[in-house]
């Protein structure tokens, strides 16, 4: 299913944090899970869906992306915590 949303992965609750931008929720998740995207989650082993906010279009989407990563490490986890307070993975939800 095609719908831009912007996601945060997590190692663990409390680890360490991914902030992505999509178009493909459900390929992209799978993706990092799978190691085929090279670079930071792989390496740190980032793949826990803690996070979704969907977008009406892919601009929207980018720009919010933009933001949250230059938020500040707790001002990211009361995002989390907010909507996910047991950080649990949201993949099987989100598909």
């Amino acid at each position: 299913m095609k719908q831009p949303a912007v996601y945060i992965l997590a190692s663990k609750p409390y680890g360490t944090l991914y902030v992505g931008v999509t178009s493909n929720l459900a390929s992209r998740i799978e993706a990092h899970r799978s190691g085929a995207v090279e670079g930071f989650t792989k390496e740190y082993r980032v793949g826990r869906l803690v996070y979704v906010e969907l977008h009406e279009t892919m601009l929207e989407a980018i720009q919010r992306e933009k933001r949250v990563k230059k938020w500040s490490r707790a001002w990211k986890l009361e995002l989390i915590e907010k909507a996910n307070p047991l950080w649990a993975d949201l993949s099987e939800q989100a598909f």
